[in-house]
């Protein structure tokens, strides 16, 4: 298995995490879980000196599988350009801004999504790579967010295919809500959006008051470092169901695999204390986007203004976003039944990013489905191809 000189960034590797025997709270889009317990029961945690200190703190220098080149720098992400030629409408991969970086959307040959949906035919592809959080950043909130996957669109041409993953997801829809003509088709992949169906997710929030959970952000700077997370509930990884293969540190080839997914889940990224608050406040706990009650630079966004079609992937042994969770979106949008298309994999939550399986299997359909013509409902009813 080789992998590309494609450039990375120059960082210092994370030091070891600890061990815990938290395996519920293991999996690296689970830190709203993390903060609301934590705040509860360990803000003392954060005097540890060592754990305090800033600055050491980076995405780990792995190269990334599929040759891109960084097109654009803003304050919050960069822009990588997957393209192989200009044939095709632009698609757009809107990665988790959560504890790990977005190399979950390119992490090894047969567990890429990129290389999936390259080999699906679309040629003209992007990626949303979200920078780790310095002191400076500290107050970026979700508008600051939204404004750079905006002006990442504008970059690209719009209309754009959005695909969105776990978070990444909540991110695509609220852009799709606001600014609908910039979105051709949205793809959301784990997604949770409205967190009170079937979900674990939002009651384990609950178990934090706002200001706990603002007094466990200040105790660190103002910036939730990732690291000090996954050294707090990490647990050996179940590395086998989410890659779904039967790996063994014995073959190179796996060996490889292997350590490349350790050094991809060890080094984190750390976020804004604002965006974070404001993530799990009024994505985990008050539940506005579903509730319609949520504002999106200057405006109330409406899901059922979004009329674009639209694509739900859900894993059915999913324990982070149940399967009923991620259905439940559709009932939401604008878009008519014909609109909507949706497949469940037999797959975990991380499985449906880098599961070779998942990505051989229901990643090709969804290439297939943006390449594909497909009626388009239009604002005033009419449908059009």
């Amino acid at each position: 298995m080789k992998f590309s000189e494609a450039e990375g960034e120059g960082a210092e590797t994370p030091r070891q995490r600890t061990a815990s025997n938290t395996a519920w709270l293991y999996h690296p889009m689970l830190w709203p879980y993390a903060a609301a317990k934590f705040a509860t029961d360990a803000c003392s945690w954060w005097l540890d000196h060592e754990i305090a200190t800033v600055g050491y703190r980076y995405q780990a220098a792995l190269p990334w599988t599929t040759r891109n080149e960084v097109v654009l720098e803003l304050p919050s992400m960069r822009l990588r350009d997957f393209s192989r030629g200009q044939v095709g409408h632009p698609a757009l991969i809107c990665a988790p801004y959560a504890q790990h970086s977005a190399l979950i959307a390119d992490l090894a040959p047969g567990h890429s999504i990129v290389e999936a949906l390259q080999r699906g035919g679309l040629d003209r592809l992007y990626l949303a790579d979200w920078r780790s959080a310095s002191s400076d950043m500290r107050f970026l909130s979700i508008d600051n967010q939204l404004a750079d996957l905006n002006v990442a669109i504008d970059e690209i041409g719009p209309p754009v295919d959005l695909i969105g993953l776990c978070q990444g997801g909540w991110l695509s829809l609220i852009h799709a809500a606001r600014f609908p003509e910039k979105v051709r088709r949205l793809v959301l992949v784990g997604t949770p959006v409205d967190v009170s169906v079937e979900s674990e997710l939002s009651r384990a929030v609950g178990w934090a008051s706002p200001s706990a959970l603002e007094a466990w952000v200040n105790s660190a700077g103002g910036v939730v470092r990732g690291d000090n997370m996954l050294r707090l509930w990490g647990r050996a990884p179940d590395i086998d169901r989410d890659l779904q293969g039967s790996l063994s540190p014995d073959i190179s080839g796996d060996k490889e695999l292997l350590d490349r997914f350790s050094c991809w889940d060890s080094a984190t990224l750390d976020l804004p204390g604002v965006y974070y608050i404001q993530v799990v406040n009024w994505i985990f706990r008050e539940n506005r986007l579903a509730r319609g009650e949520f504002s999106a630079l200057g405006r109330e966004v409406h899901l059922d203004q979004v009329k674009t079609p639209v694509f739900l992937l859900v894993g059915a042994d999913d324990e982070i976003v149940p399967p009923k969770q991620a259905l439940a979106t559709a009932s939401l949008l604008g878009t008519p039944a014909l609109g909507i298309e949706h497949a469940t994999a037999p797959s975990t939550h991380l499985g449906l990013f880098i599961g070779g399986k998942t990505l051989a299997t229901y990643w090709p359909r969804i290439a297939m489905w943006l390449r594909t013509e497909h009626p388009v409902l239009l604002s005033h009813g009419a449908i059009s191809a």
